[in-house]
């Protein structure tokens, strides 16, 4: 099981969680991150990095944003890796601009 980016990172774009990934699974896409779900090993270090609680395991996707399970197996594929912190985007849809 990989985890997954919903849609919380939407406009927020927050890079803690990519930093501390021991195995370079987060991709950066223009307005959110992905998490590749072949190199994600399920260690859980990105999940409380999170300052809008947008990783979830695959298994506990909420319900409206299911989606986001297919979307992060084919987006990831098509963004570089990140494994640094960046600047937030804090975009108009980002859920807690004020947030990391």
């Amino acid at each position: 099981m990989a985890f997954v980016v919903t849609e919380n990172c939407i406009d927020c774009r927050y890079t803690r969680c990519a930093a501390v990934c021991p195995v370079e699974a987060f991709r950066a896409g223009p307005d959110r991150l992905y998490i590749d779900p072949v190199a994600c090993i399920d260690c859980n270090a990105c999940v409380p990095e999170c300052p809008v609680g947008a990783i979830y395991g695959e298994d506990a996707v909420p319900p409206q944003w299911k989606d986001a399970i297919a979307r992060n197996r084919t987006e990831s594929s098509k963004h570089p890796p990140i494994t640094e912190t960046r600047t937030a985007l804090r975009g108009p849809r980002c859920v807690n601009p004020d947030a990391g």
